[in-house]
């Protein structure tokens, strides 16, 4: 049994050597790869992307593909980058010199691995202000140039006049709201006068509409009546013509049945 122990011991040894073995390796090649990303970085910087933000220059690669920037690159300085990352790095460093004018040397770089790939930042001085350029590799032996980008760095004022400018929008607009929040409350005390306008309105129209079917009526009552006595004197008129063709003295015997106009 003890024999068993000592055995397993012995192999545990062993295998914790060659784990330590292999994480020294391990950890040796990735600084190597992490000082190769540095110099890269910063020669990159400095003499590679720092030359096209000069108006003349940026647009030089724009005729070109992809894959003949990615062509070029290799064969004239010997570097792996991705053409779609080159050209909008390109962009991105022209763009920055309006903000920071143009590069005047580099103070130093902090490189981070994030699992495929190697992030170095560089810190950038310029004429105008400072920046940091981002530039990321992949991480395997050819280290191939993957994204590059500019970002000038703001200074105090500019950080303060941004702060000031968020509270003011952010003021302005709470009190903004504040008052169509008053409005609308306001707004409260006047629709019940315009509903209590709009029903008086109603009852007007309905008071003056009775008025004019009651005037209507009394004026088709008075039509009736006046039609009703022009027919009695109509059949009085008929009735003594008749009696005085036959010779009678009175229209007594006689009875109009009914009366139609021609």
């Amino acid at each position: 049994m003890k024999k068993l122990i000592a055995i397993l011991c012995m192999i545990t040894c062993l295998l914790g050597l060659t784990a330590c073995g292999s994480e020294a390796a391990q950890s040796e090649y990735q600084q190597q790869k992490v000082a190769n990303a540095q110099q890269l970085a910063d020669e990159m910087v400095l003499y590679l992307f720092s030359q096209y933000m000069d108006d003349a220059v940026a647009g030089s690669f724009d005729v070109y593909t992809a894959e003949e920037v990615e062509y070029i690159l290799n064969n004239q300085y010997n570097i792996y980058v991705d053409g779609n990352a080159f050209l909008k790095a390109i962009d991105s460093f022209h763009s920055a010199k309006e903000d920071m004018g143009t590069i005047t040397g580099t103070n130093g770089s902090e490189v981070t691995i994030d699992g495929n790939q190697i992030v170095v930042e560089v810190a950038v001085t310029g004429e105008k202000k400072n920046a940091t350029a981002e530039v990321i590799f992949s991480n395997d032996m050819f280290m191939k140039l993957q994204s590059a980008a500019l970002n000038p760095t703001s200074t105090v004022g500019e950080l303060m006049a941004n702060a000031g400018l968020n509270t003011l929008i952010g003021m302005g607009t709470v009190f903004v709201v504040l008052i169509l929040i008053s409005l609308i409350i306001s707004c409260f005390k006047v629709i019940p006068k315009i509903q209590e306008n709009a029903a008086r309105k109603k009852a007007a129209q309905k008071e003056v509409a009775g008025v004019d079917n009651a005037v209507t009526q009394i004026v088709e009552q008075e039509t009736v009546e006046e039609a009703e006595e022009d027919d009695c004197e109509l059949v009085a008129v008929i009735a003594a013509a008749i009696a005085a063709s036959e010779g009678a003295a009175t229209t007594d015997g006689f009875v109009v049945r009914s009366i139609r106009r021609r």
